[in-house]
């Protein structure tokens, strides 16, 4: 059995799990620095951060940005991130069930659309997004990063 829930003060040490296997070479900060940031998240409005338990347990990960928009009627947009599945459970339909009530919550919140980049050159990670619903030919995406 799952569920799909937002995240509390709780998960923090199980969201945290699941991004050092989304980015397992990022360099490791000290634990209150991850904590400020996660107390953060939970308190911005617009920012939603979901897990999906399996059986008790936090299994996958996945981070909503509802933006504000003066666009298409005034309705706003997402932009979803850091999307993650416990890597032991890959490929067993968890990510499709954490991303399709990821979208749910983004159309319940009124976007009009839903965006997501990745750098994954891996052929099934693309293939999973499609799946999920996600166009690659919508729109073109650029990426700034500081030099």
């Amino acid at each position: 059995m799952t569920l799909f829930r937002e995240a509390g003060p709780g998960d923090f040490e199980h969201v945290l799990r699941l991004y050092r296997q989304l980015h397992p070479h990022d360099p490791v900060l000290p634990d209150e620095s991850y904590a400020e940031v996660f107390a953060q998240i939970l308190a911005s409005p617009g920012l939603r951060l979901f897990v999906l338990e399996a059986d008790g347990a936090v299994v996958a990960t996945t981070y909503l940005n509802v933006i504000p928009n003066l666009t298409r009627s005034a309705s706003p947009y997402a932009v979803i991130e850091n999307v993650v599945v416990e890597k032991t459970l890959r490929g067993t339909g968890l990510g499709r069930r954490i991303m399709a009530a990821t979208l749910q919550a983004a159309w319940d919140a009124g976007c009009y659309k839903a965006m997501l980049q990745t750098g994954s050159r891996t052929p099934a990670t693309h293939a999973f997004y499609r799946a999920c619903g996600f166009s690659p030919d919508a729109k073109t995406a650029y990426l700034a990063r500081p030099s």
